[in-house]
């Protein structure tokens, strides 16, 4: 017997399939899978779309716990053999040896199109995707989702603040100015940008689209110890064990400085030299991540023993990768100092922790200023240029020890300017909090996100014949939002 009408209207429609699309470099892509465990625990369906050797990544950080208790799939989309000049096995910047070979990673990315384009249209009913989440750097996705008509949000991981900062100088011929400037080194004001701001209002009006402010994400982790231990790695209990209980040791809150320049940077033995004797002459107890491949060279090597013996009991090197967000979520720790990296900036500040900044490239400049002269919880290490950094170039100037030791003095300081700072860390931290939490800034706008596409359980036929499940949002244009993983708290 056929269902009366009333029946077929009671029947809920089924929840909205978002498509996430990360960029292949491990400050993209954790946040970015933070989303879907956001996603997947309101009732939504994700699934993930990587390549082989990324899904590997991806399935350790996930952990087999979350897979059974969220709606996430991870697929695997097969990556280019034949891309001349890549080595095989390079499927991640962090993989990256060679400023050449990033050129043809992305080229490689690129002709992921079609194979995306055919895992799109295999999904039979309920699965048909709601939206396509694509990072700002996969631009490769705005043709498959416009060839099918699925709606496209662009993730964006840097904060409207900087969003901002970008579309102003564009409109205001800004990129032409500084490219015909004769001092690489000299300084522009960007116009438009008011002295008091709500980012994401004024950058949703410049843009003319929604906007989505949905993090700070890291927070969403909180109670689930493995998960924080883990965040961007899969989870390494001796290690986390043994970082935890040498801060454990500490018998003062905030005593500990905590030195960590991401995923990419990678420091020539001058530089490291120069960060670990500022350390030791600051006199302040330090944790400093060290990368693996950093340490490799034998002088560096022998150096970072000598070092260890030096500081005793008031540092700790940690060669490789360590559990950032559980360093700086214990009590032990009160200041960091950062590349500035939107992820680790967003880490420090929700737990209520100041910081150094030491720009490197992209959006880290901009991202300073805002910590330094807009929210006042950092202060500056001092880098004069715009100097790229990733591969340890020879060409970039070098930090000396005395700079780093001053900042770090500054910043685990007693003073005035450091108690200031400190205070309005604690504060944007609170309200970071209270943004997660239900009913909060960052939590009602994903209720709106995910409402605005939960399918109405009808089917619309696309020109070419394809049919797909329709959502209102879609009906009313195409369309190409912008998600932003940041806090809208106004500075």
């Amino acid at each position: 017997m056929a269902p009366t009408e009333d029946a077929a209207a009671a029947t809920p429609p089924p929840p909205p399939h978002f498509v996430i699309v990360p960029f292949v470099a491990q400050g993209h892509t954790i946040p970015m899978v933070d989303l879907a465990r956001l996603l997947g625990s309101r009732g939504a369906r994700v699934s993930l779309v990587t390549t082989p050797v990324n899904a590997a990544r991806l399935r350790g950080v996930a952990g087999h716990a979350t897979r059974a208790k969220l709606a996430l799939d991870i697929v695997e989309l097969p990556f280019p053999t034949d891309v001349a000049g890549l080595p095989p096995g390079i499927e991640h910047v962090d993989q990256v040896t060679n400023h050449n070979h990033c050129v043809l990673l992305f080229a490689a990315l690129r002709r992921l199109a079609e194979p995306l384009e055919a895992y799109l249209r295999s999904l039979p009913p309920p699965r048909r995707p709601s939206c396509l989440v694509s990072d700002w750097c996969n631009g490769w996705t705005a043709a498959v989702s416009a060839r099918l008509g699925i709606p496209r949000l662009f993730f964006q991981g840097p904060p409207c603040f900087y969003s901002l900062c970008d579309i102003n100088a564009v409109d205001h011929g800004l990129h032409e100015q500084t490219a015909a400037a004769r001092d690489d080194t000299e300084k522009f004001v960007v116009p438009g940008m008011p002295v008091r701001v709500e980012f994401l209002a004024c950058y949703e009006a410049v843009l003319g689209k929604p906007v989505w402010a949905l993090g700070p994400f890291c927070l969403a982790n909180r109670g689930d110890a493995e998960a924080t231990a883990s965040r961007g790695n899969a989870p390494d209990v001796a290690r986390q064990s043994a970082v935890t209980a040498w801060l454990d040791a500490m018998d003062t809150d905030d005593s500990v400085v905590f030195v960590s320049f991401g995923s990419l940077v990678r420091k020539l033995p001058n530089q490291l030299f120069e960060v670990g004797h500022g350390l030791e002459d600051s006199g302040v107890p330090f944790v400093w991540v060290v990368k693996e491949s950093e340490a490799a060279a034998p002088e560096v090597a022998e150096w970072l023993a000598a070092l260890e013996v030096r500081v005793a009991g008031r540092g700790l090197v940690v060669r490789g990768w360590a559990p950032q967000l559980a360093v700086l979520s214990h009590c032990a720790v009160g200041g960091f100092v950062t590349h500035c990296g939107w992820n680790s900036l967003l880490e420090a500040i929700a737990h209520g922790v100041p910081v150094a900044t030491w720009p490197h490239f992209a959006d880290q400049f901009l991202n300073e200023r805002l910590v330094v002269d807009v929210l006042g919880v950092g202060v500056p290490v001092g880098v004069a240029e715009a100097a790229v950094m990733m591969l340890g170039d020879e060409s970039a100037p070098v930090v000396a020890r005395e700079d780093v030791a001053r900042a770090v003095a500054a910043l685990m300081g007693d003073g005035e300017e450091a108690g200031e700072r400190r205070r309005k860390a604690k504060e944007y931290g609170e309200k970071a909090h209270r943004a997660m939490e239900k009913g909060g800034s960052s939590y009602e706008s994903l209720t709106q996100l995910i409402e605005s596409f939960r399918q109405s359980g009808g089917e619309k036929k696309t020109e070419d014949g394809t049919v797909h499940a329709w959502s209102p949002l879609k009906e009313q244009k195409k369309i190409d939002c912008y998600c932003n993983g940041s806090t809208d708290a106004e500075a």
